[in-house]
């Protein structure tokens, strides 16, 4: 009546010694650790890490171990206070050319590695970060739009054939057609009006000319912030996501203002390493017939001066072509011919038929490829020390490098994809696919805000998280022994397998915990345990019923288990609504709640009903079990 078969103990004892290995993890934490990564004009190594190692030893800073991978080096160290010693040695030794960031790495040991066993990850309140506030700048999202209705009616007036002198972009994002005769004028605003219904237009009169002056209504305006906002989020997340930040938290706040948070990044620097490079292309015509005026610093109308890398001048037409924005796609390569690192473009719609028309018109001149890096980098004062902000931060300012990869002759009509060349090195052909393929910023973002959540915090909140949990699990695990004996015994071996269960779940997805999911693996121990008073009172109730011990314990699972089911998916029903509906600290905990009723449901039925067994299901003949104040008969 109380046995089960070798295949359902299998199934216990497979779960829980995979539960074991997989939770275990956690209980080793993580070591500070500083990161040592390159920037576009250095490269990490070994002989890095050997150079890191002695600057070191020479300071007799410990460390506890070296690791060499993709993303740079790690060094290990005992405590925080060592780490933030060796952070600022090293960066002052190694120079502005490395980069030296604040980290965490898992102390899980190798064979844990090997099985795949990762420890879950932690949430900004648990194991620090950084947060940032960002701020869209408007202005640019204008201008951009301005300059992008500009082309728009070119196109529109070149492929309905009217015949206009020039269209002016003016400062105040009006964008003025002007004309030569009013038929002409009449026929473009009929032209416009079908084709580009967002624009507002009024007629004027200089001199001669008829002027015909447009811009963008205030509806499709706030369209276009609305999408700046949007794509900058988007473009953040696959950034970050690609470099490896895990778990980030990216939302809106307000019209136009971004929120970053970023869990295990303590250095801010390393921060804005991954958000403020804000890379992109720009593709211009060469201006050569005043190539000679580049040399002398003289800037014609309409044109402006650029550099390539080594210094030397260009003279570029004013006008972009077309931008970051038209990729789609980028890869990094090599060239068939020359062996030289690429990055493989592709464009979309608008941008390929823009790179065919262009390129179809200037075969034999020079196009040129600029990338444009928007940096934050700290604001210095006369004496080239770092100016505090009225909150007593670093202040910051955003940098604009400009500069031509190459220039090359357009020997052939292009269409949707084209290549890159003139890049240094293969790690740079790594990194401009990256942020590129990430998405180029539909508008600069400055940094308004920024907060740091040190390691320290972070710790303590974890260990209050526990103690808290550990507490509430020691007073269930007295009040069950007491008042239920053997079966309060079980009930809390049960309890125990539940919550390594669910740890090793949240392990397994990776999933992130917070404050708020620490508050629901307590709520999970508090209703884990329910299920097994219902079946104690039940078994109870039988006795009292004059049932025998065997038929007893049979009918208390039994009969208790439709109980235990419609309370635990009444439950999850909620917490299913809170995790489609909820957002940041509500999902977090929604994801736990919903994993915990899955585990108790398995601990307190199965698991409970397995040790039950093994103790008391092969006696022939039990007379008497212990479970409340007396042992029943």
């Amino acid at each position: 009546m109380n046995r089960y078969p070798a295949w359902k103990y299998l199934i216990v004892l497979a779960a829980v010694l995979l539960g074991l290995i997989y939770a275990l993890p956690n209980v080793f934490g993580e070591d500070p650790a500083i990161q040592i990564s390159a920037t576009r004009t250095t490269h990490v190594d070994a002989g890095t890490v050997t150079r890191v190692e002695d600057i070191l030893k020479r300071a007799n800073i410990p460390y506890t171990g070296t690791v060499l991978d993709q993303t740079g080096a790690k060094i290990r160290f005992a405590d925080t206070e060592t780490q933030l010693r060796a952070r600022d040695l090293v960066q002052h030794e190694l120079g502005d050319t490395y980069t030296v960031a604040l980290n965490l790495l898992p102390s899980t040991p190798a064979f844990l590695r090997f099985l795949r066993a990762e420890p879950m990850h932690l949430g900004l309140d648990l194991r620090g970060g950084v947060h940032f506030l960002m701020q869209v700048d408007s202005r640019a999202v204008l201008k951009k739009a301005a300059e992008s209705t500009a082309d728009d009616l070119r196109r529109v007036l070149r492929e309905a054939k009217v015949r206009y002198v020039a269209v002016n972009r003016l400062e105040s994002g009006t964008i003025d057609v002007v004309f030569r005769e009013a038929g002409e004028r009449d026929k473009a605003r009929d032209v416009i009006r079908k084709e580009l219904r967002d624009l507002q237009m009024e007629d004027a009169q200089r001199g001669a000319d008829y002027v015909l002056s447009a811009r963008l209504s205030d509806t499709a305006l706030a369209e276009k912030k609305r999408f700046a906002v949007e794509q900058n989020m988007t473009a953040l997340r696959n950034r970050v996501n690609e470099l490896g930040v895990a778990e980030p938290v990216i939302q809106q706040q307000g019209q136009d203002r971004i929120v970053v948070q970023l869990p295990g990044v303590q250095d801010t620097a390393r921060a804005k390493e991954i958000l403020g490079r804000t890379a992109t292309l720009e593709i211009m015509l060469v201006d050569e017939e005043n190539a000679t005026m580049a040399m002398t610093g003289q800037v014609p109308i309409g044109d402006k001066l650029y550099r390539f890398r080594d210094g030397r001048p260009i003279l570029l037409k004013n006008r972009v072509i077309y931008s970051g924005d038209n990729i789609v796609d980028a890869a990094p390569g090599f060239d068939s011919q020359t062996s030289q690192p690429i990055v493989s473009i592709s464009l979309d719609a608008r941008g390929a038929a823009i790179n065919q028309r262009v390129t179809g018109e200037n075969v034999g001149k020079r196009m040129a490829v600029v990338y444009i890096e928007i940096k934050s980098e700290p604001k210095l004062d006369a004496n080239g020390r770092p100016v505090l902000d009225e909150n007593g931060r670093e202040a910051r300012v955003s940098k604009r490098v400009e500069e031509v990869i190459t220039a090359p002759v357009i020997r052939q009509q292009l269409g949707k994809r084209f290549q890159i060349e003139g890049l240094d090195s293969v790690k740079e052909a790594n990194e401009l696919a990256l942020l590129l393929r990430a998405g180029a910023l539909a508008a600069p973002v400055e940094i308004v805000e920024e907060r740091t959540v040190g390691p320290s915090l972070g710790a303590d909140n974890i260990q209050r998280g526990f103690h808290s949990t550990w507490i509430g699990f020691a007073a269930i695990s007295i009040f069950m022994i007491v008042y239920y004996m053997t079966f309060g015994v079980i009930s809390v071996l049960s309890l125990g397998v539940n919550v390594i269960l669910l740890v090793a779940l949240l392990s397994i997805l990776q999933a992130t915990l917070t404050l708020p999911g620490m508050a629901g693996i307590a709520l999970t121990v508090g209703m884990a345990i329910d299920a097994n008073v219902l079946i104690n009172e039940r078994i109870r109730e039988e006795l009292r019923n004059g049932n025998s011990p065997q038929a007893s314990i049979y009918a208390g699972y039994e009969r208790a288990f439709g109980t235990i089911l419609d309370s635990n998916v009444t439950t999850l029903i909620a917490g299913i609504a809170l995790l489609a509906f909820g957002t940041g600290p509500v999902r977090g905990f929604a994801v736990v709640l919903c994993l915990g009723i899955l585990t108790s449901m398995f601990s307190a039925v199965m698991v409970s009903r397995a040790l039950v067994n093994l103790y008391y299901g092969s006696r022939r003949k039990l007379e008497r079990v212990a479970i409340g104040n007396t042992a029943w008969r």
